[in-house]
Order: structure tokens, then C-alpha cells, then sequence
């Protein structure tokens, strides 16, 4: 989301009852079973589509496990911490591990006056998911509105996307050991980042100048050398299928929202020497959520469909979508939609690819949808979630 771009009604919670609470106390949940839901409290649209702030100070990370029935994900853990609709929906990643997770925060709520208006933040906090309950164990500094953010597979790099820096952040990892170790300048505002399984390159979406950055990595070192790919409009996530062959990326169309007008994602050949786009894929309105299944045979892109605007806007849905996309070789098509809930955010697939979750921002829960094949069908089963669910991860797997 943009500073005034999708994300939904908040209601208030308070924080008390909310502190961490480890429901599966004693037991330790691999890394590919935890599912991490940021949650923000200080947005909210009306009918017309008008955003309203809120106060700080109710947002938090709420901790999901799908061990044993991916079917039926429980609760582990909610936690006070800050994070933001505004931005892509990446801005959370779990370590391989399992051990702990990554949540940037892009923007926060400041008084300016008698309003409220948002600011650019640089906070990204380490939450040691072993611990019970969880918490915050370190609180590193990027650059300014840190965004979407990857971890290597390796486990000991990860690249944050820091959008009014116009940079990216290169974080080592030594263990519990997190800091910030280089920045890459990239000229232009970047919204994510995606690592390659190899760990060998990434990927960082230029949404403002409708381009994807290629960067080299070798160990700790991280350059660009000014190779950018034109993709869609407004390329505001990105991905890279398992087998390392494709990237795509969801191209939103309007900054951040919708507008009606249908919109793609674009296929990116990356053994192409240079890796160049070979296709774009119409998927709807205003792609936001984006992911690939560990299986690499299916990627989904999740439509914003006006979910947040004026409900007599032409383009407005009660809800957004999900639109499936099978990946066949190098040729990607689609191959079904299903409805969500109002304006999703965040996706993640279990680890066997069986199963997607996908984040309802105004309805504070979360969609169950079941995969078979090429086949995505919705479950009929919503999680009720502790908050507004702005972004969505599961670890690597």
C-alpha cells in the first residue's frame, strides 16, 4: 500500500489479553510450519474511500502455526510491535531456522497538530520466536520506510527494501547476530526484494519507473550494476520460482490501489543471458500479494478489486480476489480466481504447497484455500485474526 493507497478499517484492540501467549507451550515448531500476520491498527477507510489515521500503539505480530493440520492454523503467540499497511505486503520474513523473524516497520503515526499524519521509519525488529513467550530481542536501524525484505535460504544475509532511500540494506546474519553491514544505492524508490534460491542474485522492484533491478551477491557484497528490466506498472512485489529458472512480478497498475483497469504480472526469464521479461499475464485489478508454491508449479496474485474504495466508485468489490497462475516450463497462465475477503493483503503457502493463506485486511481474518493441481478452491474456513492483517509470510521452504 501507498501512504493513501489500499488497507482497510481498523478496529481498536487494546493490548491487554494481547501480550504473548504460547498456546503450544513446550512444543518447538519447525521454521516451514510458522506463518507470521502483521497486524496494523492506525488505518482505516470509510464508504467513500476516504483513509483515516489512528494513534500508535496497537499494532502487533500475531504467530500462526499449521503443524500437524495446514488446514486449520492455531494461534501461538500475539505480540505488541509497530508495522504498516502502507507498503507491499513482504515486510516480515521467518528465518530458515524457524528460530526467529525479520519485521520491518515502513511508516509511523505521528501528531502534526490537531491531525495525524505518517512518517518514514527505519526500525527493523528481531523477534525470537523460541521464546515464551516470543519477543523483540533487537531493534536494528535501515534506511528511511523499510519495505518488503527477503532472507537468503543459506540464512546468514537478508536484503531490505528502503523506499524514500531510494537504497537497499544488506543485513548479516551470524546467528543472533543481525546488523546492517552495507547499502546499495538504486537510484529509485524500491518496494521489495527477492533472493535467488541459489543466494547468487536478487531482485528489487522499481515501482515509481515501472522496473525491476537485477543485483549480484557474493557473499556479503551486494552490487548493482545499473541492469534494469522494464515490467508493468507500478511492479510492486516480486518472486522467484524454486527452481531459480523464472521471477514475476505483480504489477499494480496505481501506485499502490485500484482503479478498474485490469493489470499483469510479468515473467522474467532469469537464464536468459541477460535475464530479460518474456511475457505478461492480465491477472485484474490491482495486484498486491504475490507468491510462489514450493512446488514451483503455481503462483497467485492477490487482487485488491476496490475492496477499499468508494462503495460507488465502478470498480469497487465487497471483495478482493485470488487468481491462480500455473507455471509450465517458461509459460505461465491463468487458470482460476477465487473470491477473498475485503482488501487481502499478505499470501503464504504451506510448506507441500497444498494449501494458501491469504490476509483479509477489513474483515481482521484470514482465507483457507485448498490446492489441487492447478486448482485453487476456498475451503469455506476463516481464521479469525487478533487484528488487521496487513502482511502475510511463511518461512522458506
Amino acid at each position: 500500500m501507498e501512504f493513501d493507497g489500499g488497507g482497510r478499517g481498523a478496529r481498536g484492540f487494546g493490548l491487554a489479553g494481547l501480550t504473548a501467549l504460547a498456546l503450544l507451550a513446550g512444543t518447538a515448531l519447525a521454521g516451514a510450519q510458522t506463518i507470521i500476520v502483521g497486524i496494523d491498527e492506525k488505518v482505516s477507510w470509510d464508504d467513500s474511500g476516504k483513509q483515516t489515521l489512528h494513534p500508535p500503539g496497537k499494532d502487533m505480530l500475531q504467530v500462526l502455526s499449521i503443524a500437524g493440520n495446514p488446514a486449520q492454523p492455531k494461534s501461538v503467540a500475539t505480540i505488541p510491535l509497530a508495522n504498516s499497511i502502507v507498503g507491499p505486503p513482504t515486510n516480515l520474513a521467518v528465518h530458515p531456522s524457524g528460530d526467529f523473524a525479520l519485521v520491518a516497520n515502513s511508516v509511523e503515526v505521528q501528531k502534526d497538530g490537531d491531525t495525524l499524519k505518517q512518517v518514514p521509519d527505519n526500525k527493523l525488529y528481531v523477534v525470537d520466536l523460541k521464546a515464551n513467550p516470543p519477543k523483540v530481542i533487537q531493534t536494528v536501524e535501515t534506511g528511511k520506510q523499510p519495505s518488503g525484505l527477503a532472507i537468503n535460504a543459506k540464512g546468514d544475509l537478508a536484503l531490505v527494501a528502503n523506499r524514500a532511500d531510494n537504497s537497499i540494506s544488506v543485513v548479516s546474519i551470524k546467528g543472533r547476530e543481525i546488523k546492517v553491514v552495507d547499502t546499495v544505492a538504486m537510484g529509485d524508490s524500491v518496494a521489495t526484494v527477492a533472493i535467488t534460491p541459489d543466494g547468487k542474485r536478487a531482485l528489487a522492484v522499481k515501482p515509481t519507473v515501472n522496473k525491476v533491478a537485477l543485483l549480484a551477491i557474493d557473499g556479503e557484497k551486494v552490487t548493482y550494476d545499473k541492469h534494469d528490466m522494464t515490467v508493468g506498472v507500478f511492479p510492486y512485489n516480486v518472486a522467484v520460482t524454486p527452481n531459480g529458472k523464472l521471477a514475476m512480478t505483480a504489477n499494480n497498475g496505481f501506485g499502490g490501489g485500484s482503479d478498474g483497469n485490469v493489470d499483469t504480472v510479468s515473467v522474467i526469464d532469469l537464464e536468459a543471458n541477460p535475464p530479460r521479461v518474456i511475457d505478461h499475464v492480465v491477472v485484474g485489478d490491482a495486484p498486491e500479494g504475490f507468491a510462489i508454491s514450493p512446488k514451483g508449479d503455481l503462483a497467485v496474485a492477490i487482487l485488491l478489486r476496490g475492496s477499499n474504495a468508494d462503495k460507488n466508485a465502478f470498480y469497487y468489490h465487497k471483495t478482493g480476489a485470488l487468481v491462480a497462475l500455473k507455471i509450465d516450463g517458461k509459460k505461465v497462465r491463468k487458470v482460476g480466481e477465487v473470491a477473498l475477503g475485503g482488501l487481502p493483503e499478505g499470501v503464504a503457502f504451506s510448506p507441500d504447497g497444498k494449501h494458501i493463506y491469504v490476509g483479509n485486511f477489513i474483515d481482521s481474518d484470514m482465507s483457507i484455500l485448498k490446492v489441487e493441481g492447478d486448482k485453487v478452491t476456498d475451503t469455506g474456513k476463516k481464521m479469525k485474526l487478533a487484528g488487521h492483517p496487513a502482511s502475510v509470510r511463511g518461512a522458506k521452504y
